[in-house]
């Protein structure tokens, strides 16, 4: 059966570094399932017209469109129930709360630590969309915005709770990672993929986590283009 993943590419289509998209390439290698990826951009909206969805991930499971990074989490565990990824009852609400904290929380400081990074890293027929997009969420400029040292302390309280839980075990999820791990991981992944701005220090029990998720699944995040390929 044919799989296929529409995964938002930059400058360069080997360039891809959405944190929704990594969210579920890690849980698909997870699964154990093998996929296909579609590079997309910002703009080509018409591409997803068939799953009435205007941004990725987009996941073809056969003929099954499932959409939004969460939902393809929860349908790849009803479906492939095998190494499962969110647990079921409070296990999974736990993991729904982790993943508004990841993105309410975590994201916005990470985002301020590659601000720049990350418009040089678009496609530049995408730029302008990005700028006045994110400008309008954020209410300034991207030059305004951006501020690594801020992220950066401001991510050091946010991971507090993360950091606490690291020192105890391996993963987020315990002994071996699971859905949890891959909603913090999304993200990391994104600022790895597009910056060479710092986001951790070493020592630190997340900067460990880090690079003990980028050898998962035979390196698939470890081996992944990133900027510093363009560089």
């Amino acid at each position: 059966m044919a799989r296929y993943l529409y995964d938002l590419c930059g400058r360069d289509e080997r360039l891809r570094f959405s944190p929704y998209c990594w969210r579920v390439r890690m849980a698909l290698a997870h699964k154990g399932l093998s996929v296909e990826t579609v590079p997309w951009r910002f703009t080509d909206k018409q591409a997803l017209a068939f799953a009435d969805y205007d941004k990725v991930p987009v996941l073809c499971d056969g003929e099954q469109v499932v959409t939004d990074s969460y939902d393809i989490l929860c349908y790849l565990d009803t479906t492939y129930p095998e190494a499962p990824l969110l647990g079921e009852g409070l296990a999974k609400q736990r993991v729904l709360f982790f993943k508004h904290f990841v993105e309410r929380s975590v994201t916005p400081s990470l985002f301020r630590i590659v601000a720049l990074d990350l418009f040089q890293a678009v496609h530049p027929d995408d730029r302008d969309y990005f700028r006045t997009t994110r400008e309008a969420r954020f209410g300034c400029t991207l030059e305004e915005f951006h501020d690594p040292e801020r992220g950066r302390a401001e991510l050091q309280k946010v991971l507090a709770p993360v950091r606490e839980q690291l020192r105890s075990a391996p993963f987020i999820d315990g002994d071996s990672p699971a859905g949890a791990d891959y909603l913090l991981f999304g993200s990391a992944m994104w600022v790895h993929c597009v910056s060479r701005e710092p986001w951790t220090t070493p020592g630190d029990p997340v900067d460990a986590w880090f690079e003990r998720m980028l050898d998962l699944h035979d390196g698939l995040a470890r081996n992944a283009f990133t900027i510093r390929d363009l560089d």
